[in-house]
């Protein structure tokens, strides 16, 4: 391997120029499709007005992107909001849709860049039915958008944000109305959404800015950690490259997006998708039967501890997943994980929460913000990154 200092240095440079790289590709993207995709959250808020189901699927790392989507719309982060009826149907998307499947539902497949024709083909079946479609990526559904990148892990950001404007545009929708609704305030989603200020219709064209906006936000963030934290993301790709060049895994974990997260990096790592090596990984969050029976019998506080104290060997690494930085069972998690002398890497948001206070993580990347889309968003962009310069270290090993 390189020596430390020329190490950190290179991939402190790399990292940065990763996450600087993804701002025109994102930008030039929601700048074009927002009208369109304002519409199609209008439509989908009259569907769940009737009484319609959302299913979300994708194969591989893309049903990690449906069950974050599912997540979402069934238990949002914004206070106040409804639950919506969406379900991840990725283990048998096919069968689902041919026996649960209504003309007011609707379906969302995820793919990689090129498309998923298996994905492709049950979304057109379901669009002959009246379910109303959307292809992420591709060219047939109701709404369907190309990719503008062939890189996997920027297209998968740049979806996730789009998934996530969905669900944050149909509560509005559903407050204000799909076509002319009117308030006299903004609602739960005046916070976010001052066009609906007192006596106002929901205008789509400020919808619509408020997509851009959002993009922008996201960019904003990744420059902050671009400048602020490039550092502290290659220190802890050369300590987890020590620890996986002895012999050791990492292991991920986090709750709700966050678990979908800390699968999709497991799967990076495994299974890459861009010609990398792969990296011995196994995601925590990933094992519903163990989750709900450790959470059941013991509490929702051990739902890691427990799989750690069963998974953990030495040079592993515990990596966590958390917005706030104060999730129960993610602090357990990394107290047992530095007590068995195993590495800590978290991934947060807003301040970085009691983990930071703590001092509970050897290597802590904080997304300094307060809206849990946007830090996900971002810290999907960093763990792609970071599987980047994994593949760095490896070579230079």
């Amino acid at each position: 391997m390189l020596s430390d200092a020329p190490a950190l240095a290179s991939l402190a440079a790399l990292g940065a120029e990763r996450l600087r790289a993804r701002e025109a590709v994102g930008a030039d993207f929601f700048a074009r499709e927002a009208p369109r995709l304002t519409d199609a959250c209008a439509a989908m808020a009259e569907r769940f007005e009737r009484g319609g189901r959302l299913f979300a699927f994708g194969r591989g790392p893309y049903a990690t992107d449906a069950a974050h989507l599912s997540v979402e719309f069934v238990h949002p982060v914004i206070v106040g909001k409804r639950a919506l009826p969406a379900l991840d149907a990725s283990a048998a998307f096919e069968a689902m849709l041919e026996a649960l499947a209504a003309p007011d539902d609707i379906a969302i497949g995820l793919g990689p860049p090129e498309g998923d024709e298996a994905v492709l083909a049950a979304l057109e079946r379901a669009q002959r039915r009246g379910v109303l479609t959307f292809a992420l990526p591709g060219m047939r559904a109701d709404y369907a958008a190309v990719s503008p990148t062939t890189d996997v892990h920027v297209h998968q950001e740049i979806f996730e944000l789009l998934g996530h404007c969905l669900y944050e545009s149909v509560h509005v929708f559903l407050e204000h109305g799909s076509r002319a609704g009117t308030s006299d305030d903004g609602g739960a989603a005046g916070f976010l959404y001052p066009f609906l200020g007192a006596g106002t219709q929901t205008d789509r064209p400020a919808v619509a800015r408020s997509i851009v906006a959002k993009a922008a936000d996201g960019a904003r963030l990744r420059e902050q950690v671009a400048q602020r934290q490039s550092d502290v993301l290659a220190r802890a790709a050369l300590a987890i490259g020590e620890r996986l060049a002895h012999g050791g895994r990492i292991l991920t974990f986090g709750n709700g997006g966050s678990a979908t997260d800390a699968t999709d990096f497991a799967l990076d790592c495994i299974a890459p998708e861009c010609g990398f090596a792969p990296i011995p990984a196994l995601s925590l969050a990933a094992e519903p039967a163990i989750l709900t029976a450790v959470g059941n019998d013991v509490g929702m506080e051990l739902t890691f501890v427990r799989q750690l104290i069963a998974q953990a060997r030495a040079h592993d690494v515990a990596f966590a997943f958390s917005t706030s930085g104060g999730s129960k069972n993610v602090v357990a998690a990394l107290e047992t994980a530095r007590a068995r002398g195993l590495l800590t890497v978290a991934l947060l948001g807003y301040d970085g929460g009691e983990i930071v206070r703590r001092g509970l993580c050897d290597h802590a990347i904080v997304v300094e913000a307060d809206y849990i889309p946007r830090i996900q968003e971002v810290q999907a962009a960093i763990y792609h990154v970071l599987r980047v310069l994994l593949e760095a270290t490896h070579d230079a090993a």
